[in-house]
């Protein structure tokens, strides 16, 4: 197996870097990974991280709900009932942003297709990418979306979107520069690039440490902090509009980190958390568990 062992950080290239803690995969291989951080921008990233070509077997798991649509288990279960509010709510966010009734949108790490859906349904013009094959086979036979893999990214059209939307999945992508660039390329001026990642230091992440469910080791490679998003942003020439926190986020991440952490559920405790980390981020959005980061090209 390919292991990238990074000497300088990932997003500001800074050499000024150090182990923070080391943290279990516990969806898939039960490994144990090295996350780091860089002093400079407070990117933290999953050192010795497998390659692009050989990272595949840890997403191999019936759990991984993005890729199967599984409603196994109460916290999937929960998840399915939150989702159709949340569709609605990125629809009208993204209404707002970019002041369109129906654009073209680009949705990076496209899954079995429900967001895209509901774009579709909505009356825009949508264009999935997704690397997973059984995730595109749901998203054909359940939505009728036909997804290529994200490799196509680099032959789409210069200025051919209005909007590119990444759902927790920019912490996924192993070619970070180079997918950056593109949707520089591949946005309008005055495009909207909207991208949603786990902020690690949210409230619950310093509650749970190691635990923390959205460290989910190897498969994100990258753990961001505001300021992390920021420097990528500014580096290819995106201007930051908007952080918006994501109020379901907390809930799902601190459920599964009461397995992780204690062994057993604790619903009770997670709820607590929940609330913790977004009455924070009531006032303080860049505190939130998740941020929703608003760009404009």
């Amino acid at each position: 197996m390919a292991l990238i062992h990074y000497q300088n950080c990932p997003v500001c290239h800074s050499g000024s870097i150090e182990k923070a803690l080391d943290a279990i995969d516990n969806t898939v291989s039960k490994e144990t990974f090295s996350i780091w951080e860089c002093n400079t921008c407070k990117l933290r990233f999953t050192q010795d991280v497998p390659d692009l070509h050989t990272i595949g077997p840890y997403y191999k798991a019936e759990s991984y709900i993005s890729h199967s649509d599984t409603r196994k288990g109460l916290i999937n279960t929960l998840y399915h009932l939150v989702r159709n509010h949340t569709l609605q709510q990125k629809r009208k966010l993204l209404r707002a942003v970019s002041g369109l009734e129906n654009g073209r949108i680009l949705d990076i790490g496209a899954g079995t297709g429900a967001f895209l859906s509901e774009m579709s349904l909505a009356g825009w013009q949508v264009t999935g990418l997704e690397p997973d094959p059984g995730a595109r086979k749901v998203a054909s036979d359940k939505y009728n979306l036909h997804f290529e893999d994200p490799d196509n990214l680099f032959h789409l059209h210069t200025a051919s979107f209005d909007v590119i939307t990444l759902w927790h999945v920019l912490e996924h992508v192993h070619n970070l520069h180079e997918y950056m660039e593109q949707f520089k390329r591949v946005l309008v001026p005055g495009g909207f690039l909207v991208i949603a990642v786990p902020n690690y230091t949210s409230p619950d992440a310093q509650n749970y440490g190691a635990s923390w469910a959205a460290y989910d080791v190897p498969r994100h490679l990258y753990h961001f902090s505001p300021r992390s998003v920021q420097q990528l942003l500014v580096m290819h020439g995106f201007q930051l509009q908007k952080m918006k926190p994501m109020w379901f986020d907390p809930f799902y991440i601190s459920m599964l980190s009461e397995q992780y952490k204690n062994g057993r559920p604790n619903h009770l405790g997670a709820f607590i958390h929940g609330i913790k980390s977004n009455k924070k981020a009531l006032s303080h959005a860049e505190s939130a568990s998740s941020i929703i980061y608003i760009a404009k090209n």
